[in-house]
């Protein structure tokens, strides 16, 4: 494990893989390199790529630094990739798809962008988002993140079961971050997409709820250079095996 410094001083912490051309894996909502799915991803494409995985701001091992804007994780994923010293790949995964576009709008030396199932709906009520982030700054630990995860459709019926495994503690120990990818939502708008020159691929899985679907279509619509592949996955999900072959091959 290593850190970066970003601009406003927060430490980053990440680990670095492989040998090749550099791409920086961006977590979702609640996840860090202790609790995520991008480590098994990650080992599938060190044989083609150099991947950087890193602990988003508040997260696992980096540090935090308040007020919370999303300016700074764009700020923060700049210093990873002034860290690969060449222009990168970058894939994103839910929420971890707007840090990707933002930084791409910014005119970071971001190479080529993947995609999976962005958590983005440019037409929505941006009243109805600032509230929502309203609410999660108000709450803490386990409401937090059960609000955040009904929020983002995940089946009523699946919680009980995912209340108290290591993955619900890991996330309710980052519980304060769940109303920092609401900001996030808040500031992706077309006025963004419009910017983003990257080339993009934008991922869903066949077996998504329609919501997420629609958004993956939404964002391969509105981004001016992206395309479009549906895999066999599950809700939110795609087998890091399934999608190994198709990310390396859209990054190469």
């Amino acid at each position: 494990m290593a850190h970066v410094t970003s601009r406003d001083g927060t430490r980053i912490a990440y680990e670095r893989v492989g040998a090749g051309r550099p791409v920086v894996l961006v977590d979702a909502a609640g996840h860090f390199r202790a609790n995520s799915s991008l480590g098994e991803l990650a080992d599938l494409l060190a044989p083609d790529f150099t991947v950087y995985r890193y602990d988003r701001r508040g997260r696992g091992e980096s540090t935090d630094t308040p007020p919370y804007a999303p300016a700074r994780e764009v700020e923060d994923l700049g210093a990873l990739l002034d860290e690969a010293g060449a222009p990168a790949g970058v894939y994103g995964y839910s929420s971890g798809c707007l840090v990707g576009l933002h930084a791409a709008a910014a005119g970071l030396s971001v190479r080529r962008l993947v995609l999976l199932e962005p958590s983005l709906d440019p037409a929505a009520d941006s009243t109805e988002q600032r509230a929502f982030t309203s609410r999660l700054q108000a709450l803490a630990g386990a409401e937090a993140v059960e609000l955040f995860l009904t929020s983002i459709g995940v089946p009523a019926d699946m919680l009980p079961g995912m209340r108290g495994t290591p993955h619900w503690d890991a996330m309710v120990s980052v519980a304060h971050t769940l109303a920092y990818d609401s900001a996030l939502s808040e500031a992706t708008d077309t006025n963004v997409l419009d910017r983003v020159l990257t080339p993009t691929l934008v991922i869903d899985s066949v077996s998504t709820s329609a919501d997420l679907a629609g958004m993956a279509a939404t964002a391969a619509d509105l981004l001016p250079n992206a395309v479009h592949r549906s895999l066999p996955g599950e809700w939110h999900s795609v087998p890091a095996t399934v999608l190994a072959p198709v990310v390396a091959d859209f990054l190469r």
